[in-house]
């Protein structure tokens, strides 16, 4: 008997994920600015452009982290919901939309 598991909606896993980015970015931008995790802003900085360890590098390193973090999400999601067989692509989730698969 196959385990029932619920499909991910990808969008909202998606925009929790880069939520979940954008305050810890900002967060750490802010430590930053008191002297703790400089070296970490500094790294991230050569990826995000724009951020630094000022509030003004915090606000935007929040955007790169929603945008980095909600794709990687929308793709996490959409991933799982392929591997459980749920995206309608396989075989598997074709068989249970028809019924045949219990």
């Amino acid at each position: 008997m196959y385990a029932k598991y619920t499909k991910l909606h990808v969008l909202a896993f998606g925009f929790a994920f880069g939520i979940l980015g954008a305050i810890s970015m900002f967060i750490v931008g802010l430590f930053a600015m008191r002297g703790y995790g400089v070296g970490y802003v500094t790294m991230l900085s050569s990826l995000y452009i724009g951020y630094s360890a000022t509030f003004l590098g915090s606000i935007l390193g929040a955007i790169w982290g929603f945008l980095d973090c909600f794709i990687f999400g929308v793709i996490l999601a959409a991933l799982y919901n392929c591997f459980l067989g749920k995206c309608g692509t396989c075989k598997a989730s074709t068989l249970e939309n028809k019924g045949e698969l219990k």
